[in-house]
């Protein structure tokens, strides 16, 4: 799981994408060549950022809602976090009883569990280099049915 690439992906993250089974990009990708070449490590699942153009916009939608293995994910860009969710975002994680919810946009990496809703709030930080970040991220983890496991937090320094 990444977010916030900003037009920029480091190679040096390429050996987590190689064995993964999806990569889930949570906005602000910056161009389509970013998102081209994760799609040739595994499949793709992301959503446009507020600094994505109309090109971006006409691939990926702002909102994604779907089910992996037996969890119900919701990924958007800007959705708030527990106690301060996105006023558009409140009513879906309500509505599909969200297991996981991810968004980006922050720069700061988040784990959250919240227990009001039951839910998992995932931001991966940033992976690219502009931005507050000084430090790259990503979230790497497996999911068995219900369950998520072996949650991984990778970084790497912004200036490497």
């Amino acid at each position: 799981m990444i977010s916030d690439t900003h037009h920029f992906l480091d190679k040096h993250f390429f050996k987590y994408f190689s064995n993964a089974d999806e990569i889930w990009h949570a906005g602000d990708i910056g161009n389509l060549t970013i998102t081209d070449k994760l799609k040739e490590f595994a499949i793709l699942r992301a959503v446009y950022g507020n600094i994505d153009n109309s090109i971006i916009r006409s691939e990926f939608s702002d909102t994604l809602y779907f089910k992996c293995e037996d969890i119900n994910v919701l990924m958007t860009h800007i959705g708030g976090y527990p106690g301060n969710y996105n006023k558009n975002i409140l009513p879906i994680i309500k509505e599909k009883k969200i297991d996981l919810f991810i968004c980006g946009h922050s720069h700061i990496l988040k784990i959250i569990h919240d227990k009001k809703y039951n839910l998992l709030h995932l931001n991966p930080g940033a992976l690219g280099n502009f931005g507050i970040h000084q430090v790259k991220t990503l979230i790497k983890f497996d999911v068995e049915k219900k369950n998520i496991k072996n949650l991984k937090i990778i970084e790497i320094p912004k200036k490497y």
